[in-house]
């Protein structure tokens, strides 16, 4: 399983690579990853809340590594990804219902 981080302003992508399935730990890996970069700028995550996101380690990790989280605990209509699925079921029951 691979996760990526999308730097927003010049597009890079940072990956993690893993054989068998994301966990926290994995995600963590990327979390440092991506703060290694030293970018110098306050960086935020996107996440989407997925359950190894909700265990204690990943936002202990980000706060120690000074990365903001967002979205809040509870907040579909602010995450990119729900818009997608939205967006793509729709398509999908729409071709086919037609």
């Amino acid at each position: 399983m691979a996760q990526g981080v999308l730097n927003a302003i010049t597009r890079e992508l940072i990956t993690v690579t893993d054989d068998t399935h994301v966990t926290a730990e994995t995600i963590c890996a990327l979390l440092h990853k991506l703060a290694e970069l030293n970018l110098g700028v306050p960086v935020t995550v996107f996440s989407d809340n997925a359950r190894y996101q909700k265990r204690a380690l990943f936002p202990t990790t980000a706060a120690h590594l000074h990365l903001e989280l967002f979205p809040p605990a509870y907040s579909p209509n602010l995450n990119l990804i729900e818009r997608l699925w939205k967006f793509v079921k729709k398509e999908c029951l729409f071709q086919v219902l037609c």
